[in-house]
C-alpha cells in the first residue's frame, strides 16, 4: 500500500520544502486546482502534492522524499500525454515546468533543453540559428514527453524521430543518483530512455542535433470524405516513393471553424497536411500530382518552420476533453480504407480526428534494436481522437474511439506509438514494444527495481507484479 498525505508528518513536508529552490502545492493552497489541471480535460485527479522543481538539486529532493515516503511518483513535463499519466491521485507530482533552458551550439548545431520546456519555445530559439529538431505536431507538447516516447512529426521522413537525435541526457534516477547518460556513459540506460518512456528515470536536460531547417513548404489539402478510400490509396504510393525532403500526414476530419473559410465548416474531409524542407524550386513538379486529384481546398505554401509547428494550436487548446486508441499500420489495403471511410462518415465531434503518420524515410533506416522503438518496419503510425470541449460528450467521444480502433486493429501491425496510448495495461505495453521489452524489462530492474517510477507506460521486472 503506498501512503498519501495523510500518513506524512507535517514537519517532514516543511522539511522537503526548505530544501526546494521551487515550492511544493498542497490540496490547501489556493492555486492547487489550476496547477492539477492536465492538457487532456477527461483526466481528473488529486494529487496530495506537486513539487514544482526548479533544478536538478530539486529534482533530487523530490525523488527522495516520495522513494523515502513510500509514495505513488509521477512526473510532469508538459502535461500533454493523453492518459494523463503526468499526474496521480493521492502521490507525489514531480513537476518539471520550471526547468527550462535553450542553448544552442552554433559551432555543431547542437542544443541542450530543459526537462520542462515545451517545444514551441525550443523551436522559436532554434530558429534564429536557422536549425531544428525534429520533434511533433503541436508546439505546447513537453519536449521530455515526446522524446521519451519516441518523437514524431513533420521532419521524421528527413531527420529520423527525435530519439534518433537525442545525443545526451542528465537524469535523476530512483535512488536519488544523478548521472549523465550518452553514447559513452551508462549505455544501457542512453538505449532505454529512447523511447522507453519515463520507466528509468526523471530527466532533467536533453541534448540533441538539430538540422538545418530555416522554412518549409506545407499546409492542408482537403477532399470531401466521400473521397477517402481513393486519396489514401493513392497517398499510399505517393508518400513511400516521395523524397525524403517530402512529408505529410493523412487524416479524416471535420472542419470545426477559422481560420478554414466558412463554406468549409462543419463539413467532413480527408486531410493531407504537407511539409517539404527541400529546393523550393522543386517543389511545384513534386506537388503537381497532389493538385491533379483536385482538391476542394489547398492552402500550401512557404512559412518559417515555427508556424508549421503552431498551425493547429488554437484549434486544440489545453483543457479540451480527450479520448486516443492507437496502431501501427504495414500498409493501406482497401480493408482498412473502408473502415476510414464508414468511421470517417461519422466523425461524432467537430474537433475529433484520425490521423496517419508516416514512420518512413530516416525513420525506418534505424534498426530495430538500436532503441526501445520497435516498430521501424511500419508504414504508419495511426491514432484516433475523440476530442470536444463538452465533459456532456466524453462517452461519445470515447465510444467512437474505440469502435475506430476496433475495427482497424485487426489490420494492423500489433502495437501502437506510446505517446498515442491511453493507461491500456502491461500487454499493450509489451505489444508496442515487441522484441525489446525483454532487455527494458532487465534495464528497468537495474534502475528502479521497486518500480518508483510507475505512472507511465509502465515496464515491470517479474518480482513487481502486484505492485500497486
Amino acid at each position: 500500500m503506498k501512503n498519501t498525505l495523510e500518513d506524512i508528518a507535517p514537519n517532514s513536508i516543511r522539511s522537503f520544502e526548505s530544501k526546494l529552490k521551487g515550492r511544493i502545492i498542497l490540496p490547501t493552497d489556493k492555486d492547487y486546482n489550476d496547477t492539477r489541471k492536465m492538457y487532456n480535460g477527461m483526466i481528473d485527479k488529486r494529487p496530495g502534492l506537486f513539487a514544482m522543481c526548479q533544478n536538478a538539486d530539486d529534482v533530487i529532493a523530490a525523488v527522495n522524499f516520495g522513494r523515502e515516503n513510500n509514495l505513488l511518483v509521477a512526473i510532469r513535463g508538459g502535461g500533454h500525454n493523453g492518459g494523463g499519466l503526468g499526474i496521480c491521485n493521492d502521490g507525489l507530482v514531480i513537476d518539471l515546468s520550471g526547468i527550462k533552458q535553450v542553448d544552442v551550439n552554433p559551432s555543431n548545431s547542437t542544443v541542450k533543453v530543459g526537462g520542462g520546456n515545451i517545444w514551441n519555445e525550443v523551436d522559436q530559439v532554434t530558429h534564429e540559428f536557422g536549425l531544428a529538431i525534429p520533434s511533433g505536431m503541436i508546439s505546447t507538447t513537453g519536449v521530455g514527453g515526446l522524446t521519451l516516447g519516441g518523437g514524431i512529426g513533420y521532419l521524421t521522413r528527413k531527420y529520423g524521430l527525435t530519439i534518433d537525435n537525442l545525443l545526451e541526457a542528465n537524469l535523476v534516477l530512483a535512488d536519488g543518483s544523478f548521472v549523465t547518460v550518452n553514447a559513452i556513459e551508462n549505455t544501457d540506460l542512453f538505449w532505454a530512455i529512447r523511447g522507453g518512456g519515463s520507466n528509468f528515470g526523471v530527466v532533467t536536460s536533453f541534448t540533441f542535433q538539430a538540422h538545418p531547417v530555416k522554412t518549409v513548404i506545407g499546409g492542408p489539402t482537403l477532399w470531401p470524405i466521400e473521397k477517402v478510400e481513393e486519396i489514401m490509396a493513392w497517398y499510399d504510393n505517393f508518400i513511400q516513393k516521395a523524397p525524403e525532403d517530402f512529408n505529410g500526414f493523412i487524416a479524416t476530419m471535420i472542419i470545426p471553424g477559422p481560420p478554414f473559410p466558412e463554406s468549409l465548416h462543419n463539413k467532413k474531409f480527408c486531410g493531407i497536411v504537407w511539409c517539404y524542407v527541400g529546393d523550393p524550386d522543386k517543389f511545384d513538379k513534386l506537388f503537381k500530382s497532389v493538385l491533379d486529384l483536385e482538391p476542394v481546398f489547398a492552402h500550401v505554401g512557404e512559412m518559417p518552420y515555427p508556424a508549421i509547428q503552431t498551425l493547429f494550436d488554437g484549434l486544440l487548446p489545453p483543457g479540451l476533453q480527450w479520448y486516443w486508441r492507437a496502431d501501427f499500420f504495414n500498409e493501406l489495403s482497401p480493408e482498412v480504407t473502408t473502415q476510414h471511410l464508414k468511421f470517417g462518415s461519422n466523425i461524432p465531434t467537430s474537433l475529433s480526428q484520425m490521423h496517419l503518420y508516416p514512420i518512413t524515410g530516416a525513420a525506418s533506416r534505424v534498426g530495430a534494436t538500436e532503441t526501445p522503438w520497435a516498430y521501424r518496419d511500419a508504414k504508419y503510425a495511426g491514432v484516433y481522437v475523440g476530442v470536444d470541449p463538452d465533459p456532456k460528450n466524453a462517452d461519445k467521444i470515447t465510444d467512437w474511439c474505440k469502435s475506430y480502433y476496433d475495427a482497424l486493429h485487426p489490420y494492423s501491425a500489433g502495437g501502437a506509438y506510446s505517446n498515442f496510448m491511453m493507461d491500456e495495461g502491461e500487454d499493450r505495453v509489451k505489444a508496442s514494444y515487441k522484441h525489446n521489452y525483454d532487455r527494458l524489462v532487465k534495464i528497468k530492474g537495474k534502475y528502479d527495481p521497486n518500480n518508483l517510477f510507475r505512472v507511465n507506460q509502465n515496464i515491470r521486472v517479474k518480482q513487481q507484479v502486484g505492485v500497486g
